[in-house]
């Protein structure tokens, strides 16, 4: 049977709830076609978790992972995970959160953690803020005793070459995980190793993992979510005593603006500390953050691979950093190889198109903005171009774009926005980045159980997010504006 191609043909209807996005044992996305599918999603009604095929692999454990944890804890709450090291993380987490205890239990190339009930919620939670979780290839292979490929596997150069590649610097500086929030906790051990004890703050709104990791795994977070004020409000902190390490997003999710890094570097640097940059949602084609950043944790799930059916990430450290050697060392003494050879080279093979697609994606994202900026049943959009512009300019390439994401408020949202998302003739569904466009109503599926939080930092519970894949912008567009008329 020919694999559905979802750039023509997008699984957007009621009846197919649950389908893999894209059609792939790997897919790290899931149809989630309705309003009401999202909430029943977020409640774990029976109706709606039962049709789910995949789902984003850090918080819907694949089929093929769960067997494997079967076979490790049997029916006692149990997951596994990429090496002894991350074992052993997680179930001194878990007595940390819980004081439940743990039994760490090797399997093939893989260990599982096996705990109780009263563990079984920071178990999770450990295996969906860290990132460090076992790949449905790797599970692949574990199920099927195929492990015979060493972890030194010529493939992790070839990908850490194209990435060097990608930021401008040697192949030695780029730390490759086995997810974008692996990528991230690197980032956190990182800063904590060379400032032990040391708080850590998050400035502009951040995507939902980001700054729980901080706040779980760090020494405690602050965040400061007015990007207006952030110099004064950054200054104001310190004012309080130092910190391990500042993270933000360029540009943040959902709401698309950046802080501008002009200002905030300075202050940084004035008190030694380092900035994590994340640039999943601008990628490396189009911002250079060389110039700000001490550590750049990226995903390569997203633009990177596009295919929507691997997993990957990367910590990169930036040799133009005046703390680049000491970063670099603790970067080093704390790494390890756990991402899997397969979904390395998935990624490594995608890698040399992402130029390319890239700017069509920047195309397309901004065509899509333009026209639902001008629509007169949108209430305000969420584009980079526009978030904070200025911000976002000065670390833009010169031939770099604004992206593809965009965020959108319909006027009366509260009625309106899922009458728009379940009428959207495209994939729609957690994550973004892929070849085809994905959308979802982001506040509801990422903070579904801190809404009023979420809108107190200015962030409304029904806006609707677009990842601009790359169909023909014309007929992309002909079926947004259907969705939006049909209100």
């Amino acid at each position: 049977m020919a694999v559905r191609n979802l750039l023509l043909n997008p699984i957007w209807q009621g009846e197919e709830l649950g389908k893999s996005l894209p059609d792939s044992l790997h897919a790290v996305s899931v149809a989630l076609p309705r309003w009401q599918d999202v909430v029943g999603y977020e409640e774990k009604w029976p109706e709606v978790v039962e049709r789910l095929q995949s789902g984003y692999p850090r918080f819907v454990i694949h089929l093929l992972v769960r067997e494997l944890a079967q076979r490790v804890g049997g029916e006692k709450p149990c997951l596994v995970f990429p090496s002894a090291t991350t074992a052993r993380l997680c179930a001194d987490f878990i007595d940390r959160q819980s004081g439940a205890p743990t039994e760490v239990v090797p399997l093939g190339a893989v260990w599982g953690v096996v705990t109780t009930a009263v563990g079984a919620d920071a178990l999770k939670a450990f295996w969906q803020h860290t990132g460090l979780i076992v790949s449905t290839r790797q599970a692949v292979a574990e199920l099927s005793g195929n492990l015979s490929v060493a972890q030194d596997h010529p493939v992790f150069g070839e990908l850490r070459q194209q990435l060097a590649d990608l930021y401008g610097c040697a192949a030695g500086d780029v730390f490759l995980q086995p997810t974008g929030m692996a990528a991230e906790y690197a980032a956190l051990r990182v800063v904590m190793r060379r400032s032990p004890g040391l708080p850590t703050l998050q400035i502009g709104f951040p995507y939902v993992d980001t700054y729980k990791l901080q706040e779980k795994f760090g020494v405690g977070a602050t965040l400061l979510h007015d990007l207006h004020r952030a110099p004064q409000n950054l200054r104001a902190m310190l004012s309080r005593g130092p910190l391990a390490g500042c993270f933000s997003e360029i540009p943040g999710n959902p709401l698309l603006g950046s802080v501008d890094l002009r200002l905030i570097s300075p202050i940084l640097r004035e008190q030694g500390i380092p900035l994590v940059a994340d640039d999943v949602v601008a990628t490396p084609f189009n911002v250079d953050l060389s110039s700000h950043a001490d550590l750049i944790a990226t995903s390569l799930t997203k633009y990177l691979v596009g295919s929507g059916d691997a997993m990957g990430g990367a910590l990169i450290c930036n040799p133009k950093s005046p703390y680049y050697r000491e970063l670099k060392a603790y970067a080093t003494e704390l790494h390890e190889e756990l991402l899997w050879h397969e979904d390395a080279a998935v990624l490594s093979a995608h890698v040399d198109s992402f130029p390319e697609r890239m700017q069509r994606h920047n195309a397309n994202g901004l065509l899509i903005a333009e026209r639902l900026r001008q629509h007169p049943a949108i209430d305000q959009v969420w584009y980079p171009k526009w978030a904070f512009g200025e911000a976002y300019e000065a670390v833009r390439r010169p031939e770099g774009g604004w992206g593809s994401l965009v965020t959108f408020l319909p006027k009366n949202a509260e009625k309106r926005s899922p009458q728009i998302y379940d009428n959207l003739a495209v994939c729609k569904g957690p994550s973004l980045g892929t070849d085809f466009t994905l959308a979802c109503p982001f506040t509801l599926l990422a903070h579904y159980t801190e809404l009023d939080w979420a809108e107190a930092c200015g962030v409304p519970r029904n806006l609707i997010r677009i990842s601009v894949g790359l169909e023909d912008p014309d007929e992309l567009w002909e079926r947004i504006e259907r969705a939006l008329a049909a209100v």
